[in-house]
C-alpha cells in the first residue's frame, strides 16, 4: 500500500521560506505564482472599492448566500438568531420562512430538491432541511445526533452520483465528516463517516464539489485545503498564510467559490483576497480593498464569466460588483460505483494490516465456504460468508495468501492455503479441512528471498502444486511443495524477474498461465508450463484505466469467457479485462457505501480475490473479496468487503 507523506503543521508554516513538502505532494498540489507582499501592497494601494447597494431586509441575519435555482422564486438564503430561515426574492420579499433560530448556512440542490444546512441554536444540534421545488413544501426536518462540540460552521459537499455529505467545524480543532444522502436515494440519513484534525481557530469552509477539496480558515494563520473525498487520508494543503508566510494581511473569514476561483475576506483589513484554481494548484490574484463595510465576516459569489457580484455580510447585507474573469468548469462525470453486500469483522490489529483475501470453496456444502485474510502485522483470519470470524491464527507478519486444493499431506487430503510470512522471509503452509473448512497451522518453508511480499499458487494437469512469491526487489520464484515421509518440503522450478516492485499475482490453472503485478509500469503474462519459455508480455499498463500501485489480481472463470480483474489502487478502483489476448477492457468500477446496511466504501485496495462458484443466495454467480484500507462509518481497524458478482456482471455487461 501506498501511504501518503502528511505535512505537519510547522512544515505548512514554514513552507514558503523552507520548502518543506514531499515530492509527492509538490506535483500534485501546489501555490504557484506566488503573489509577493510587495505586489499584495501594490495592489492595495489602487483606489478600494465602494461598496453602496444594500439588500435591505427588515430582519438582523446571521448568514446569507445567493441561491441560484431553477423553478425556485428566490434569489437570497438567510438564517437569523431571531427569525429563522428565510428565502428571499429580488425585490427582498421573503417567499418562503422557517422559524427558529439558527447560525451559519450552507445548501445543494439535487433534482426537485433544495437541501439546507444549519445549526439549530435551541437545540444546539445541526439539522437538514429539504424543500421540494416542485409542491412547494418543506420536508419534516432530520437533526443530526447531539454533538459533544460547538458547531462553528457546516460545509455541504455533492459528489458525482450525487451523495451528500456534511462536514462540522467544531471549536478547538474538532471536525467531523457525515453521509447524508446516498446517491440515487431521495431520503435524508444522516450517518457519522469520520473525525478530522481540523485547525484550532477555525470558524469558516466552503466545499469545492469539482475539485473535491474542503477549504477552511485559520485564525491569523492563512486558508487550508483537505481532500473532502471520505476515503481519502486527512492530509491539508496550505493556499495561503499570512504574512511574513504568505500574502495575507490580517484574519481572513468567510471563503466564497465561483467556476474556477476562490475567493477570502480579510474581515480586521476590509481585503478580499482571489485564487485561481488550475487543477490542483492555486495562483494568487491582485487582492482588492474594500470601503463602507465594517468587519464583514461571511460572503458569497455569483455572476457571469466575466462580472461578479459579491454579497457580504457585516451588520447589513452589502452587494458589490466586481470585474473578474473567470472559467466555468465543465459537468464532473460520475463513474460506475457498485455497493458491497458484506463486510467483515475488523482484523485484530491496528494500523496497515488487512492485505489479501483467498477464497475457499467448500465442495460439499458451498453456503458453508469461508474466506481467509491476512492480517501483516500479525496473522491469518478466517471468516464464514456473512463476514464474522471464525479462527485467527496469530503466526506471524503475513502478506499474502492464496489457496489450491486436493493436496496430499501424508495419508490425508487437504486443501491447501500458503501466505508469505514477513517474519522470516518463508512460506507459511495451512491445512483447510475438506468438510468444515477448520483451518490448520502446517509451520514455514524457507526461501532464499531477501523480502518476501507478494503470492499466488498454480497446480498443473499433473495435480503438482506450487508456491510463487516475489521479492521487493522484482524477483518472482517458482517452488515445487512436496510432502514427503520426512515432511513437507520446497524445491525451486524456476525464476524470473521484472524491473521494479511487484506485488499481485495469480495464476489460470487451466491454461498454465501467471499474470503479474509491477506496481509502477503494468500487468504482465507469461506461460508456466515451459521454464525455458518465460516471456513476458503485457496486459495492461498504467495510464488512463489503472492507476499506480496496481495492487491485487484475480481470474473469474466465467462460462463464456474469463475476465481478470485488478486492483487499481491509485484511484481507489477495479479495472475488469478479458483474460486472454488481446485483453479487452471491459470496464472499470469503485465500491460504495451503503447506507442501509451501514456499510462504508472502499478504498485503498491491497489484495482482491474472486470466485465463480455458487455459493449460494447472493453469492450464486460466485463473489468479489476486497481489501479495504480506510474503515469508516464508523473508524476502526481495517477489514474486507464482499461484492456479488452477479452485480459487477450486469453493471459492466459481462457474459
Amino acid at each position: 500500500m501506498t501511504m501518503l507523506f502528511k505535512l505537519s503543521t510547522f512544515c505548512a508554516a514554514l513552507v514558503a521560506l523552507s520548502g518543506c513538502t514531499s515530492s509527492a505532494h509538490t506535483q500534485k498540489n501546489t501555490i504557484s505564482s506566488p503573489l509577493h507582499l510587495e505586489q499584495t501592497l501594490s495592489a492595495l494601494d489602487q483606489p478600494a472599492l465602494p461598496v453602496e447597494q444594500i439588500f435591505k431586509l427588515p430582519i438582523t441575519v446571521e448568514d446569507a448566500h445567493w441561491i441560484e435555482i431553477d423553478g425556485l422564486n428566490a434569489q437570497v438564503l438567510t438564517s437569523s438568531k431571531t427569525q429563522g430561515l428565510s428565502l428571499w426574492n429580488s425585490n427582498a420579499q421573503r417567499v418562503q420562512h422557517i422559524p427558529g433560530s439558527f447560525s451559519k448556512i450552507d445548501y445543494r440542490s439535487i433534482g426537485q430538491q433544495l437541501i439546507i444546512q444549519t445549526t439549530d441554536l435551541l437545540q444546539q444540534r445541526p439539522v437538514i432541511f429539504r424543500f421540494d421545488l416542485n409542491t412547494g413544501t418543506w420536508a419534516k426536518p432530520v437533526y443530526l445526533a447531539a454533538r459533544s462540540f460547538k458547531t462553528e460552521d457546516n460545509c455541504l459537499y455533492l459528489t458525482p452520483d450525487q451523495s451528500l455529505y456534511s462536514f462540522l467545524v467544531g471549536e478547538e480543532g474538532i471536525g467531523e465528516q457525515w453521509m447524508i444522502q446516498s446517491g440515487g436515494s431521495n431520503q435524508i440519513s444522516p450517518h457519522f463517516i469520520r473525525s478530522m484534525s481540523l485547525p484550532p481557530n477555525s470558524g469558516f469552509c466552503v466545499v469545492d464539489d469539482h475539485h473535491d477539496k474542503l477549504y477552511i480558515n485559520e485564525e491569523d494563520v492563512g486558508i487550508w485545503a483537505y481532500e473532502a473525498d471520505p476515503e481519502a487520508d486527512l492530509i491539508r494543503y496550505p493556499v495561503d498564510l499570512n504574512h511574513p508566510y504568505g500574502s495575507i494581511l490580517g484574519n481572513v473569514s468567510g471563503l466564497s467559490l465561483i467556476d474556477n476561483a476562490l475567493a477570502a475576506m480579510d474581515e480586521s483589513k476590509a481585503v478580499l483576497y482571489r485564487y485561481r484554481i488550475e487543477g490542483t494548484s492555486w495562483h494568487k490574484l491582485p487582492p482588492l480593498s474594500l470601503q463602507n463595510v465594517d468587519e464583514p465576516e461571511r460572503i458569497s459569489l455569483k455572476g457571469t464569466q466575466d462580472q461578479k457580484q459579491l454579497l457580504l455580510v457585516d451588520d447589513q447585507i452589502k452587494l458589490l460588483n466586481i470585474n473578474w474573469t473567470t472559467q466555468a468548469l465543465p459537468p464532473k462525470k460520475a463513474g460506475l460505483a457498485i455497493p458491497a453486500d458484506v463486510e467483515t469483522d475488523l482484523v485484530p490489529s491496528r494500523g496497515d494490516a488487512a492485505d489479501d483475501p483467498a477464497i475457499w470453496v467448500n465442495q460439499a456444502n458451498p453456503r458453508l465456504s469461508r474466506v481467509l485474510g491476512t492480517d501483516k502485522q500479525g496473522g491469518l483470519a478466517v471468516y464464514d460468508l456473512n463476514g464474522k470470524q471464525l479462527q485467527y491464527l496469530k503466526v506471524g507478519r503475513l502478506n499474502n495468501v492464496d489457496i489450491r486444493p486436493n493436496f496430499k499431506l501424508g495419508q490425508q487430503t487437504v486443501d491447501l492455503a500458503i501466505a508469505t510470512n514477513r517474519d522470516q522471509n518463508s512460506l507459511h503452509l495451512f491445512s483447510i479441512h475438506q468438510k468444515t473448512g477448520q483451518v490448520k497451522d502446517l509451520g514455514e518453508l524457507p526461501t532464499d528471498l531477501n523480502n518476501i511480499y507478494g503470492f499466488c499458487m498454480y497446480q498443473n494437469r499433473q495435480g503438482e502444486t506450487f508456491a510463487i512469491p516475489n521479492d521487493k526487489n522484482g524477483t518472482f520464484v517458482q517452488y515445487k511443495i512436496q510432502s514427503k515421509a520426512s515432511g513437507l518440503s520446497v524445491e525451486e522450478v524456476l525464476r524470473f524477474k521484472v524491473s521494479s516492485q511487484p506485488e499481485g499475482c495469480v495464476v489460470d490453472d487451466e491454461h498454465d498461465r501467471i499474470y503479474v503485478g509491477e506496481e509502477a509500469k503494468a500487468v504482465w503474462t507469461t506461460r508456466l508450463d515451459d521454464p525455458k519459455q518465460i516471456q513476458l508480455q503485457p496486459v495492461i499498463t498504467v495510464g488512463e484505466q489503472v492507476k499506480a500501485d496496481i495492487e491485487g489480481l484475480a481470474i473469474y472463470k466465467g462460462q463464456v469467457r474469463d475476465y481478470l480483474v485488478i486492483s487499481s489502487q491509485g484511484d481507489d478502483s477495479y479495472v475488469v479485462v478479458d483474460a486472454a489476448a488481446p485483453y479487452q477492457l471491459r470496464g472499470k468500477f469503485k465500491i460504495s457505501a451503503d447506507l442501509n446496511h451501514e456499510i462504508d466504501a472502499v478504498s485503498e485496495t491491497d489484495g482482491l480475490e474472486v470466485t465463480s462458484a455458487n455459493l449460494g443466495g447472493i453469492w450464486k454467480k460466485g463473489m468479489l473479496v476486497v481489501q479495504d484500507g480506510r474503515k469508516r462509518m464508523p473508524e476502526g481497524n481495517q477489514n474486507y468487503k464482499y461484492v456479488a458478482w452477479e452485480k459487477i456482471a450486469q453493471a459492466l455487461g459481462l457474459e
